[in-house]
């Protein structure tokens, strides 16, 4: 489904501390926000950075339509998403929005053109900041009648971000590589895979947990898709900087993505 682009000056209504290096960016417009869809991103502008040239690929991580917001999860990792995290308030943040494609907005392959998401089990498995597009999706499954589970990953309880968020839209199970908190170890390893089985899968985070979802869900023979997270510097096609290597060919991950059929991807 293509959607319309646009160039927005959007305004911050506030900028929550989550953890240590995470921050919520909640944006907002004078006029109501344009149609965005689960799984798009936006290119911010990082401006008075004199060493960020590029604009910064963000993922949507919510649609507050009662209160017109935008969320943004920004991980302050580097020099751009540092400057950034600091943004207050009343500060004016450039957008182009939305980009890319979204997760399922419709079944799958199903055979039966009956069959809603209503019917059909999703699990959601985020890694990191990763989690991120996987709340909105979350809301919209709910919303279309789902029950979507969710499967997060961090290495500290401390870098597991919005989990009251994610509980008021499904199920939510937990692993932390230190055993802080939910099941130690990976996404992977959690016993929900081998207790129940799942429709479709749809994941994001570091890509080694991606690569190791992927082939799981190859294995359980489940559909799985993937929202990568390549350096996407123009967010149009042009720059191929994010160029991912596909059963296609080579595909920019900004124009062609960023979510994948996993075994689309040459992993």
């Amino acid at each position: 489904m293509k959607t319309k682009k646009y160039v927005l000056d959007l305004t911050v209504v506030s900028a929550v501390l989550l953890r240590e290096k995470y921050v919520l960016l909640k944006l907002t417009h004078e006029d109501s926000l344009p149609e965005m869809l689960p799984g798009q991103f936006v290119e911010v502008r990082v401006d008075h950075s004199p060493a960020t040239f590029l604009r910064r690929p963000i993922s949507i991580n919510f649609v507050d339509r009662k209160r017109n917001e935008l969320w943004l999860l920004v991980a302050a990792v580097g020099e751009g998403t540092r400057h950034l995290a600091k943004l207050q308030t009343g500060d004016v943040l450039n957008c182009v929005l939305p980009l890319g494609n979204s997760f399922s907005l419709t079944v799958p392959h199903a055979e039966d053109p009956t069959v809603d998401f209503a019917h059909h089990k999703v699990l959601l498995v985020g890694g990191g900041v990763g989690v991120a597009p996987l709340l909105y999706y979350g809301y919209w499954l709910k919303e279309k009648g789902a029950d979507p589970t969710f499967l997060l990953g961090a290495r500290r309880k401390q870098d597991l971000l919005l989990l009251d968020e994610f509980n008021q839209l499904g199920r939510v199970f937990v692993t932390t590589e230190d055993g802080s908190l939910g099941q130690p170890g990976f996404v992977t390893n959690h016993t929900i895979l081998s207790q129940e089985h799942f429709d479709q899968i749809s994941t994001c985070g570091p890509k080694p947990m991606m690569v190791a979802v992927a082939k799981y869900a190859q294995q359980a023979e489940v559909y799985c898709e993937a929202s990568l997270e390549n350096l996407m510097a123009c967010g149009l096609g042009a720059c191929l900087c994010c160029v991912e290597k596909t059963t296609e060919g080579n595909l920019c991950v900004c124009k062609e993505g960023p979510v994948f059929d996993t075994r689309r991807l040459l992993w």
